[in-house]
């Protein structure tokens, strides 16, 4: 069984998650996808109003509770709202479609997905005229406090916001935010965030830990940045004879923080739960300190250099990553 680490909303969070991003499989792929998960072991999943995959999700978990497979209390699911829903009257509203698509009472964790908002880009990214000029974060995260007081959500967080970003957040926030997401692997470390996140008592998960993305998500990525192709990765690999993607695993959450890879073939899935009664060396973690850092995820259609609220991708990440690691 998974471990989990203890959120400081008094939530358990298992250390490895399952990512559902789905961009060529359909509905019924997705669900059986997940009931492998859970059979397999996997308690921990993570989706988001903009994957189209909460419905899935949903299914598989009916199935899974119906059949004795899992209880609910077990399970663990973060579910996200989306930019066009980034606004404080809508909040309630996207909560109750994602519940609906999820068939709970209640989600584990609900994120903030990006500090922005949009109009009329649902599922999709937004074009430079559908950014609004103004994102109300301090009406939204006072519905989402709102929300947990209904007993509607256990925890919730942000993804993609940078340390300045959280300060902010902190300076008004009654409930702290339990977890922030972020892009994260052995060639995007970043350090500085994390021992921000560390001190603040927030936990980071990472989202694209493997990365390689598809084809069909480039429009999100700056490049295709190959952590399993990366020679010091590859040569641990061989020296531990474990895979890329295991090295690139281990290694997040050797740092504290919580990877939720994606995949829906069952031999990954399994060799992806295989990093819990191993260690990296002293050496092995040396030398992935010393990995060229580049963030993949792209930030340009989040930018509107004439309104706002982010002119610049320097304002929108804030220069969160290190350039090198360190």
């Amino acid at each position: 069984m998974v471990r989990s680490v203890k959120l400081n909303s008094g939530s358990s969070l298992p250390i490895l998650g399952m990512g559902t991003v789905a961009l060529s499989e359909s509905q019924q792929q997705v669900k059986d996808a997940l009931l492998t998960a859970i059979q397999v072991g996997y308690r921990h999943f993570d989706t988001a109003m903009l994957y189209g995959t909460e419905g899935a999700l949903g299914d598989a978990l009916v199935e899974a509770f119906s059949t004795g497979l899992v209880k609910r209390e077990e399970i663990f699911v973060t579910t996200k709202l989306w930019i066009t829903d980034n606004h404080p009257a809508a909040v309630l509203p996207a909560l109750r479609t994602s519940l609906c698509k999820l068939k709970l009472d209640y989600v584990d964790l609900y994120l903030i997905h990006w500090p922005i908002a949009a109009k009329d880009c649902i599922m999709t990214v937004p074009t430079k005229d559908q950014i609004l000029p103004h994102v109300d974060l301090k009406g939204v995260w006072a519905e989402l406090e709102h929300c947990v007081e209904k007993g509607l959500i256990k925890s919730i967080g942000v993804s993609n916001f940078s340390s300045k970003k959280l300060e902010s957040l902190l300076s008004y926030a009654k409930i702290p935010p339990a977890v922030n997401q972020v892009e994260m692997h052995p060639c995007w470390q970043q350090k500085q965030l994390r021992e921000y996140c560390k001190n603040k008592g927030i936990q980071i998960t990472a989202y694209s830990p493997l990365t390689s993305p598809a084809p069909e998500a480039e429009v999100y990525f700056n490049q295709r940045i190959a952590v399993l192709k990366d020679p010091i990765i590859l040569a641990i690999a061989e020296q531990h004879a474990k895979s890329p993607a295991q090295i690139a695993l281990r290694w997040i959450i050797e740092t504290g923080c919580i990877p939720v890879p994606k995949s829906f073939n069952k031999s990954h899935m399994s060799e992806n739960l295989e990093i819990f009664d191993w260690e990296l060396t002293d050496e092995d973690r040396q030398k992935i300190s010393t990995i060229p850092q580049v963030r993949g995820t792209c930030g340009e259609f989040m930018v509107n250099e004439a309104t706002g609220p982010y002119r610049t991708l320097q304002e929108l990440w804030d220069d969160d990553g290190d350039s090198v690691a360190s």
